[in-house]
């Protein structure tokens, strides 16, 4: 919004009638007195501002403005038909104004100074907001991380009541300190780099800080992903609310989130019946929501993509145990058609942090599947995948019916 001070009305109707002509958003006032009491009530993104005024001039209305922190930025320009010597426009500039225009002007020539500093105004306006939120962004990675080391703190003191635990916490947190040394630090390097190349080097050059600015955001979106997919899996073991969870319907609903992914692969996808199981609804969403995900990620670009879930009731706590409607356990298959990998590399995706294809090529964290397993783990089941290059992937996955309370259950 434009902001015109003079004591004249039919100055300020010519100049208001030219401005909303051309599609600004024009605000008035008729004394430097009512103008400071707008500037602290409203923003505006520039003011054309009368020298000659009763009670307060020009000169001091603009030393005023930019006296207050949140309008000392806003560019000025000065209209004048009586103080047009050279001392009057050096007094307007030393007062804070960018321009010194005197009467009579050419209404297309104001008009073009007027959509300048606008402009640049609003520029500058968009600068400091992102500024400000990226300011907030990494103020908010550095409380994430505060939060994390708590989990990791807490997760450690539970792991110490159980020598089983105890061993594969330990080769987990040996992974995390190897890898998470370059996935966490590598972004908040870049951000670091291309702050300082902007504010120090380039901070008039507004395509480069432009530039800088967006590798700053990708690279605090990649350290925001991070970061929530590790407070996602050091809380595995944190929720405790088991409940009768309908497994068809979780599905459904997960893959009705995943709809615009379905669409954009031209994915046909087959659910066959799924029993209802005592689960942590919340954690098992995560398992389908990651399991079809990569589905749907890895899928073949040259082949449409075919993904299907099929569940049945089993006799006992074994991947290969025969079906049986008295069964206490139910098994899960996931099945694609997509890319596959060599039958190697099983056990590694599993890992956190492990990758098997390049993130450049294909995006994520290399912590979905490690958190798949845990989930699967928290609940007492079993989970393993079989997979060749160019021919698909089955994740197969054993759950018991009810909660087991008792490990003579896992029978």
């Amino acid at each position: 919004m434009v902001l015109i001070v003079d004591d004249n009305q039919e100055n300020i109707f010519s100049l208001k009638t030219l401005l909303t002509l051309h599609q600004f958003e024009v605000d008035t006032a008729s004394s430097g007195e009512e103008a400071l009491k707008k500037i602290l009530q409203n923003s505006y993104s520039l003011i054309i501002l009368d020298v000659q005024m009763p009670e307060m001039d020009g000169f001091e209305v603009a030393e005023a403005i930019s006296g207050y922190s949140r309008s000392k930025d806003i560019p000025i320009i000065f209209l004048s038909a009586v103080n047009t010597h050279k001392k009057f426009i050096t007094k307007g500039y030393e007062s804070g104004g960018i321009d010194y225009v005197t009467k009579p002007f050419d209404p297309d020539i104001l008009l073009l100074k007027v959509k300048t500093f606008y402009r640049l105004s609003e520029q500058r306006r968009e600068l400091t907001a992102m500024e400000k939120n990226l300011r907030q962004e990494i103020e908010l990675r550095k409380k994430a991380e505060e939060v994390l080391e708590q989990k990791v703190e807490e997760r450690t003191e539970e792991l110490k009541r159980s020598n089983q635990r105890l061993e594969e916490s330990n080769k987990e947190l040996q992974q995390f300190a190897f890898i998470a040394s370059h996935d966490l630090q590598e972004p908040l390097r870049k951000i670091q780099t291309f702050s300082n190349l902007a504010l120090d080097r380039h901070i008039n050059e507004r395509d480069k800080v432009k530039s800088y600015l967006q590798k700053i955001t990708g690279s605090a979106g990649r350290l925001r992903s991070l970061i929530t997919d590790l407070l996602e899996y050091s809380k595995i073991y944190v929720e405790d609310r088991f409940e009768p969870t309908d497994l068809e319907k979780l599905v459904e609903d997960v893959l009705s989130d995943l709809e615009l992914s379905i669409k954009d692969k031209s994915c046909s996808i087959e659910i066959a019946r799924l029993p209802v199981i005592e689960a942590i609804p919340s954690q098992i969403r995560q398992v389908f929501q990651n399991l079809l995900s990569n589905a749907l990620k890895f899928s073949k670009i040259d082949e449409p993509c075919e993904i299907s879930i099929t569940g049945e009731i089993i006799e006992s706590r074994l991947l290969d145990s025969p079906p049986s409607t008295k069964g206490k356990f139910c098994r899960i298959k996931v099945k694609d058609n997509g890319i596959g990998f060599n039958s190697e590399f099983s056990e590694r995706i599993f890992e956190i942090f492990q990758r098997l294809n390049p993130k450049s090529v294909y995006e994520g964290t290399g912590i979905g599947l490690a958190i798949v397993k845990k989930v699967i783990e928290r609940h007492d089941g079993l989970i393993t995948v079989s997979s060749k290059e160019n021919e698909g992937t089955v994740f197969t996955i054993v759950l018991p019916i009810k909660k087991v309370f008792d490990s003579s259950e896992k029978i």
